[in-house]
């Protein structure tokens, strides 16, 4: 098994870059454990550790929005990865965006610049 440096966050945890695997959009970024680790490599999807919920999480397990691992990368150090993936459903973000990353910084606001949201979050996660 390849060894990462999780003995460096005193929580155990690293930081997971994802992108899409066609056109290197970042998606979002996430955390793994060696659980998550364990399970990413042995599934072939994506799995992180939920900090809030303080559980393992499966991208996409409520939503059905899976992220397939198409690649691996790991820094210098062991101690970053990031995630090739095919996103599955269109949307990496709970928000319903395709990317977490969907707003940009303009003068001393954010403004949204992505077009409409891929899925209703109150639609997908029973919530208002």
């Amino acid at each position: 098994m390849i060894k990462l440096a999780f003995e460096k966050d005193s929580n155990g945890l690293l930081p997971a870059i994802v992108q899409d695997y066609r056109t290197g959009e970042v998606l979002m970024l996430a955390y793994i454990n060696k659980l998550a680790w364990e399970k990413t490599l042995e599934t072939g999807k994506a799995h992180y550790w939920s900090r809030s919920r303080n559980s393992l999480w499966l991208k996409g397990e409520t939503s059905g929005h899976v992220q397939l691992i198409k690649d691996i990368f790991v820094d210098c150090d062991q101690d970053t990865v990031v995630f090739k993936v095919e996103q599955l459903g269109g949307a990496a973000c709970h928000t319903g965006h395709r990317s977490c990353f969907f707003r940009k910084v303009t003068e001393s606001e954010l403004t949204i610049h992505e077009r409409g949201l891929v899925f209703d979050p109150a639609t997908v996660y029973g919530t208002k």
